[in-house]
């Protein structure tokens, strides 16, 4: 009996060893150093930024006449904000490579990971949805705009998109909270669920959270959409130029084969790229659309957190989006390899 189970157990660490000498796992292995220096590097640029703000948590605790003098000194020993910069920034570090320990917040009295965790979801249900949204039109439409080049359905499009353009999220959350008074009840503008979430079947609740999420979403894909469209636009026709292309049409393959397997194969690949930025820029923008729709995610979280001076749940709440960015950008790499094999990730 065990012969018969020897050639498995004897293939298992060949298995092993194939994993970590591949190409994509190598190239994983690398990309996860690399953010661990840039974790590393963007809070000691981001404790050092905080620490320009003047005063500190307890200023504002220490207008307050009802707090003694004495109370004062003791948060300021129990926070470690009577220790110098560096020895606070140790003491957080540490804290988050022995415990895994992001600190205590100075507002909420409780630890920071746990705040970060309950609001983080909130945020990427906003990014996601909004990715979602913006290429499941930018794309097409951009497609359009590239077959009719110069026609007038095209110049159509390139004016919604440089209007798109021309309207950062800060405008375009406002003009979507005019039209939500307008046309009221009809699309709710605060929370991200109704007063009564919680009689509603897990159906119900769905359709609660897609309905309040309608307006933020619409807020913070316009803006992506457009320039999206226009990158779609101007790489499609880039290959359709390419003389692989002509060759194909001469041979008399249909013109939507043509389009949609050989051009748009190879104009994707800018697009995917550009991925892991979007979700950059639209991890900032979501920001500012938490803050006019009340949208309990980690923005709101983050801009309290600052007004407060709250220090250990802003350098958090920082870090947390630089590890966003980092692991956008290695799955937009990552995406772009399947999509096209002819790439190297060791290169």
């Amino acid at each position: 009996m065990s012969d018969a189970f020897s050639p498995r157990t004897d293939k298992i660490p060949s298995r092993a060893r194939s994993l970590l000498t591949n190409e994509t796992a190598g190239y994983i292995y690398k990309r996860l150093l690399q953010a661990l220096l840039t974790l590393f590097l963007a809070s000691i640029l981001s404790f050092s930024i905080i620490q320009f703000a003047p005063g500190d948590y307890l200023d504002t605790l220490r207008q307050n006449p009802q707090i003694s003098p004495e109370t004062i000194e003791d948060l300021k020993q129990r926070f470690g904000l009577d220790k110098p910069v560096f020895v606070q920034y140790w003491y957080w570090l540490k804290g988050i490579v022995t415990e895994f320990d992001f600190g205590r917040s100075f507002v909420y009295s409780r630890p920071v990971g746990a705040l970060i965790l309950e609001r983080i979801p909130a945020t990427l249900l906003l990014t996601f949805s909004s990715i979602l949204v913006t290429w499941t039109i930018a794309i097409p439409l951009g497609i359009v705009g590239a077959i009719q080049q110069n026609r007038p359905l095209d110049r159509l499009l390139r004016i919604i998109s440089y209007f798109g353009q021309g309207f950062p999220s800060l405008i375009t959350a406002l003009l979507l909270l005019f039209v939500a008074q307008a046309t009221s009840p009809l699309f709710p503008v605060g929370g991200m669920t109704s007063i009564n979430h919680n009689d509603f079947s897990w159906l119900g609740k769905v359709f609660d959270v897609g309905w309040h999420l309608i307006l933020p979403t619409i807020a913070l894909s316009i803006s992506g959409f457009a320039g999206l469209q226009r990158i779609t636009r101007g790489e499609l026709l880039d290959v359709l130029r390419q003389d692989y292309i002509q060759t194909a049409r001469a041979k008399g393959l249909p013109e939507n084969r043509v389009i949609y397997v050989h051009a748009l194969r190879n104009a994707i690949n800018p697009l995917i790229t550009l991925l892991g930025f979007e979700f950059a820029s639209l991890l900032s923008g979501a920001f500012v659309v938490e803050f006019f729709f009340n949208w309990p995610g980690l923005g709101r979280l983050t801009l309290d957190a600052v007004l407060a001076q709250d220090v250990y749940l802003v350098m958090a709440s920082l870090m947390m989006s630089a590890l966003m960015l980092i692991v956008g950008n290695l799955l937009a790499d990552l995406v772009l390899k399947q999509v096209d094999p002819r790439i190297g990730l060791g290169e």
